[in-house]
């Protein structure tokens, strides 16, 4: 069975505004390893469209420093869900799923292959309340975005979920990354 990790950046007050985070090279280079465990990844519309066709457009015209440019590629070169209702259309290598997640992701995390990477705050209380997410990789950035998404909303999860702190990296821009696993 492959493993479901779930991977967000977050401000210190637990906001997930991608517009207020700086990234560094060397936190590119974490995000671009960690993909080398994953085949998959799996986004609902709102995270997918954040992220395409802006890093296949970085990939394909070079347009990025050295360091987003590898982050690119590898992105791009991975197969991709998008679970939506309303996306017409996606980039190739991504299929589109139109309703069930959490069907669409236990299935997915039976068949052979690497691990699968989420990326959807809006999908992640349903999914963790039906137990597929495994792993947590949660990068938080020193500033307080004070708007946005938030990480959780309050009362989203039935009950309390407990994980075990497997790796901690700081890096010099004073980001902390949080590797955990479900307990």
């Amino acid at each position: 069975m492959r493993t479901v990790t779930f991977g967000m950046n977050i401000s210190l007050d637990g906001c997930c505004d991608h517009t207020v985070f700086n990234p560094s090279e060397s936190l590119m280079d974490y995000f671009t390893d960690m993909m080398n465990d994953v085949d998959l990844t799996f986004y609902g519309r709102i995270m997918y469209q954040l992220m395409f066709p802006y890093w296949s457009d970085v990939a394909k015209n070079k347009s990025g420093s050295p360091d987003e440019i590898r982050f690119a590629e590898k992105l791009t070169s991975l197969k991709k869900v998008v679970v939506s209702r309303t996306l017409e259309n996606a980039e190739e290598n991504t299929q589109i799923i139109r309703s069930n997640p959490v069907a669409a992701l236990k299935e997915l995390k039976q068949q052979p292959g690497k691990k699968i990477s989420v990326d959807s705050v809006s999908m992640l209380p349903e999914l963790l309340t039906a137990g597929l997410i495994d792993e947590f990789n949660l990068v938080i950035h020193p500033v307080m975005a004070g708007r946005g998404r938030r990480l959780l909303d309050s009362g989203s999860l039935l009950e309390t979920l407990s994980l075990q702190l497997t790796d901690t990296i700081v890096f010099k821009s004073g980001c902390v990354a949080h590797h955990y696993r479900k307990q």
